[in-house]
């Protein structure tokens, strides 16, 4: 057996020429996403210096999902999802144009990054509906775990190298920098894209009348049937309201929490990047060992270490002030985000049928993202008032007891196969 077709049968989506396409776009723009997921919440907190800002930007950025990603679902099957990908791309890019003119121009505000990324979660609503939905019809549905965890790689190598790229910009005060190669790294998924083709695509059925609420009801009716999909929802909305918005607090961490009676602006800047790459760095282990174990059938037992890793490291996390012990912290941190989120992903996919996986899915993504503007918000004022670390205890204690009510209560979930 050669070199090629062990890699194939280890990681079966790189088989299809279609998704090799999209996932080297893919990766190559996520890597100028995250950059500018770096550089943007720093350039935020200098201006303002405050905690509660940064939750209101994360909260515009997630206020379209809760408002979009319901009907995004059912919208999302009657479009191409290739096409609406390209579309949406298209708009991110725009958007990341925009914000480099103005922080090259040095009129950059709150109000202007507030509104860039509620613009820009309203464009991202739909468009990672669409795309997760789009994966299967690239693949085909053996190869889609296959696909998720791999997808998921290239997110988090991003998510390490983007801070690094973009940490010379930080120091330096030239965001923009990271901003306008954030613009043009959206260029290469487009352009993977477009020469893309979706072979396993499934026609719809055309009916003579489409129901936008009956469609709604009949994912809602499917998401109530199933215990483990229905679980799965109800731990990303916690998660999503309590425990991500605690991942845009990190630049606060960073100056606050980690500070040191030597900082200067570049010490900062350096120990700003340092902590997002750790927590990259663990995301991107998770990422890696779910792509090489993606065939694994425990993805109960998966998803309970990922939950475990990831509240009790922010517990853990609230009590240290330590630097390289913090960097370890939060490597297990990321670790535990990624394979909860991952393993939630592929069980919820692979649960659904095909004719109801975009609604579903949508659920899904309101759950984890569409709460997340309240959990930002609640989460921003609770560091703005008691601390950061005092909310990341909170926090982290309060999902831990819920995460294992939940899986105490529906055997099912702790029991589940993909």
């Amino acid at each position: 057996m050669n070199i090629k077709s062990t890699i194939i049968n280890r990681f079966p989506a790189l088989a299809s020429r279609d998704f090799v396409l999209f996932i080297i776009g893919q990766f190559l723009s996520v890597i100028g996403t995250w950059m500018q997921n770096t550089a943007q919440p720093y350039l935020a907190y200098q201006i303002s210096g405050s905690s509660l800002d940064l939750g209101l930007i994360g909260a515009a950025s997630t206020l379209p999902t809760f408002l979009l990603a319901l009907p995004a679902g059912v919208l999302v099957e009657r479009w191409d999802k290739r096409k609406t990908v390209i579309i949406l791309q298209s708009v991110m890019a725009v958007l990341a144009f925009v914000l480099a003119i103005l922080t090259f121009s040095h009129q950059i505000q709150i109000w202007h990054i507030t509104l860039i990324a509620f613009v820009f979660g309203t464009a991202s609503a739909v468009e990672i509906t669409a795309r997760q939905a789009m994966l299967i019809e690239l693949v085909g549905r053996d190869a889609l775990p296959s696909a998720i965890a791999l997808q998921t790689t290239a997110f988090n190598l991003g998510r390490v190298l983007g801070p690094s790229l973009a940490a010379p910009f930080m120091a330096t005060g030239s965001e923009g920098n990271a901003f306008l190669l954030n613009g043009f790294s959206f260029l290469f998924v487009i352009v993977g894209l477009f020469f893309a083709r979706t072979r396993y695509q499934i026609p719809h059925e055309v009916k003579g009348e489409r129901d936008l609420v009956r469609e709604f009801r009949e994912g809602a009716g499917y998401i109530a049937r199933n215990q483990v999909v229905g679980s799965i929802v109800l731990m990303a909305g916690l998660l999503g309201a309590l425990g991500l918005p605690l991942l845009q607090q990190l630049p606060a961490l960073a100056r606050d929490v980690l500070k040191t009676f030597q900082d200067t602006e570049a010490l900062v800047a350096l120990r700003t990047s340092q902590v997002y790459i750790a927590q990259g760095v663990g995301a991107l282990v998770a990422a890696l060992l779910a792509a090489y174990f993606s065939s694994t059938r425990h993805k109960g037992l998966v998803l309970t270490l990922g939950q475990a890793s990831f509240t009790v490291g922010m517990i853990i996390l609230s009590r240290i002030s330590y630097l390289p012990l913090a960097l370890v912290v939060l490597a297990i941190v990321g670790w535990g985000s990624v394979t909860q989120l991952v393993t939630m992903n592929t069980l919820v996919q692979l649960q659904v049928p095909n004719d109801l996986r975009g609604r579903v899915f949508s659920f899904y993504l309101w759950a984890l993202q569409g709460v997340a503007p309240l959990g930002s918000l609640l989460v921003g004022w609770g560091a703005q008032s008691w601390g950061l670390a005092t909310t990341m205890l909170a926090s982290g204690l309060f999902l831990l007891a819920t995460f294992a009510l939940i899986h105490l209560f529906n055997p099912s979930l702790r029991a589940a196969e993909g």
